[in-house]
């Protein structure tokens, strides 16, 4: 018999890459290899010139097909076999490499709304829901839309094999969050990249959209994020480091800013559990901080910190890279 292999991959699309699947029927006994696909409709390629290349790099069970199907998250390469412009995979793997002797761990909690045609899901067709407040973590079909879609998604996370850590509901109404990790760079950027197609797929038999949108409402709402926690392997030992890492971040604050997703201005204003996008802070248990340190990591004198400067539509490839690079660099010149 033979089984069907999605193919998944990230597009060119500017200034927010997204994503692409296609099907390719795969006989019994067969691991999916590489395959091609028309660059020029992506935007990796000219029409003259239009081959591009998937190359496969986790391959997971399909929970959405279910029995021998796969879901096969690739890199885009060009003929040469050399990474695409767009493959921001490969730089990733080469910092990772560089940096082996730090073990760093990462877990992302990727915030996300659903959208029923031009409004939040559950939004009145005129007007607004209730300000916020009741929301968060909250219970009741008057404060609560989507639900049956995210344990649908946390169910196809999990027989996927993903390391999805939880779910909650956010501070908008229709406003949802999923974390993934904790898991090296490569790991963790990888298995975010399929959750977040899984979300989309699955979104689709309910007729309803995902987006990542920093700040899908304007006005007195909550916009949403990508808070990216991390550690060292000194930093899960000890307190210094920890530390360490922060005055790291605030060097490098406006390379990592530009690079945490498009339209970050719109998001950290400084309100709504944002700090200002151009001023750097950080502190323990704050979370209108740049980088907060969690009160348990200050008690126990070891643990991680949360980058909540990433928007929900950064790339994990490239936030965990400038996280892994700002950091270690910084710890190889004894905090100098």
């Amino acid at each position: 018999m033979a089984y069907k292999a999605e193919y998944i991959w990230i597009d060119g699309a500017e200034p927010t890459q997204k994503l692409r699947s296609k099907t390719k029927v795969v006989a019994d006994g067969d691991e999916p290899g590489t395959w091609g696909f028309d660059g020029s409709s992506t935007n990796q390629a000219t029409g003259e010139n239009s081959d591009c290349v998937l190359n496969p790099v986790k391959i997971v069970p399909d929970p959405i097909r279910g029995g021998a199907n796969k879901l096969v998250l690739c890199e885009v390469l060009l003929t040469t076999m050399k990474p695409h412009p767009t493959n921001k995979r490969a730089s990733l793997a080469t910092t990772q490499k560089k940096f082996a002797k730090y073990d760093m761990w990462f877990g992302i909690e990727q915030e996300y709304t659903f959208f029923d045609g031009i409004k939040p899901l559950g939004w009145p067709d005129n007007g607004f829901p209730a300000p916020q407040f009741g929301y968060y973590c909250g219970v009741g079909a008057d404060e609560i839309f989507g639900r049956e879609i995210v344990e649908a998604h946390s169910d196809a996370c999990i027989a996927a094999g993903l390391m999805i850590a939880g779910t909650n509901a956010e501070v908008m109404p229709a406003q949802w969050e999923f974390q993934i990790g904790p898991a090296n760079a490569l790991e963790c950027s990888d298995q975010m990249w399929l959750a977040r197609w899984l979300l989309y797929r699955i979104a689709e038999d309910f007729g309803v959209s995902a987006t990542l949108n920093p700040k899908p409402i304007e006005g007195d709402w909550n916009g949403a994020g990508a808070h990216t926690n991390f550690s060292t392997k000194q930093m899960r030992e000890s307190y210094p480091p920890i530390e360490q890492a922060c005055r790291a971040l605030a060097e490098k604050w406006e390379l990592h800013v530009k690079n945490y997703g498009y339209g970050i201005e719109r998001r950290l204003t400084g309100r709504h559990e944002t700090a200002p996008w151009n001023k750097f802070s950080w502190g323990v248990s704050n979370r209108a901080a740049s980088v907060r340190i969690p009160w348990q990591v200050a008690v126990d004198k070891k643990g991680y910190a949360e980058d909540r400067r990433p928007n929900a539509n950064m790339d994990p490839y490239t936030v965990t890279r400038l996280v892994m690079d700002t950091v270690c660099s910084y710890a190889e010149k004894g905090g100098k």
